[in-house]
């Protein structure tokens, strides 16, 4: 059982990236990461030890004050928020949804995937690393793909994935998936490319860091 979890930082804002963007929604970045991608902007994040303890409770008060202020949902984050066994954090809000049917709490999480899933979402954003690649569970679950693009091999990595998502729903009923290339941040390189194949290739978006544009979190 997890009744803690170890957190970076928890806000309310507006969802930056991909199909949710320009949505309000309560950010709870948990701590811990052992992807390792070198590119990352909140490398800061992946020592968990250096973080706090919060409990699931002490949670819910945040999160149930932030859905009264106008938050769609709540927004895991990391870190790898799957290092973490989130059974406990989804059930206890599940169990609050059943007072607030009319109104439930909604809950998004963003994973590499890398992890054994765990607790019960609401949206699944798989953003997979070509060097440390997902679960096949991703692939087949998740109902947002979005790719992080540097270089050329991550446009490769991006086709590559969508074909073998292709070939797994061939094989059984999946839920239909949105599909986003997204530019490192200040990667011109990454800019350039990630937006000529969107341009070519009409099944995927291009996703920009928004929230970075405005200077929020």
């Amino acid at each position: 059982m997890t009744k803690f979890l170890p957190v970076v930082e928890k806000f309310h804002s507006l969802q930056g990236e991909g199909f949710h963007s320009g949505k309000s929604a309560f950010f709870i970045r948990l701590a811990g990461c052992e992807v390792g991608c070198s590119w990352c902007d909140t490398k800061n994040s992946w020592d968990s030890s250096k973080f706090p303890l919060f409990s699931i409770d002490t949670l819910l008060k945040e999160i149930t004050a932030a859905k009264i202020k106008g938050a769609a949902f709540i927004v895991l984050t990391g870190g790898e928020p799957l290092h973490h066994n989130l059974d406990d954090f989804c059930s206890i809000i599940l169990k609050k949804n059943k007072t607030n049917k009319n109104n439930p709490i909604k809950i998004h999480i963003e994973t590499s995937g890398v992890s054994d899933i765990s607790g019960s979402f609401d949206w699944i954003t798989l953003s997979p690393k070509r060097h440390n690649p997902p679960k096949d569970y991703f692939l087949c679950r998740s109902d947002e793909i979005k790719i992080v693009i540097n270089d050329k091999k991550d446009i490769e990595f991006a086709s590559d994935v969508r074909r073998k998502i292709i070939d797994i729903e061939q094989k059984s009923s999946i839920n239909e998936k949105k599909f986003f290339v997204q530019p490192a941040w200040n990667s011109k390189k990454g800019f350039a490319l990630a937006i000529e194949f969107a341009k070519k290739n009409p099944d995927w978006s291009l996703s920009l860091q928004t929230h970075k544009y405005l200077s929020i979190q």
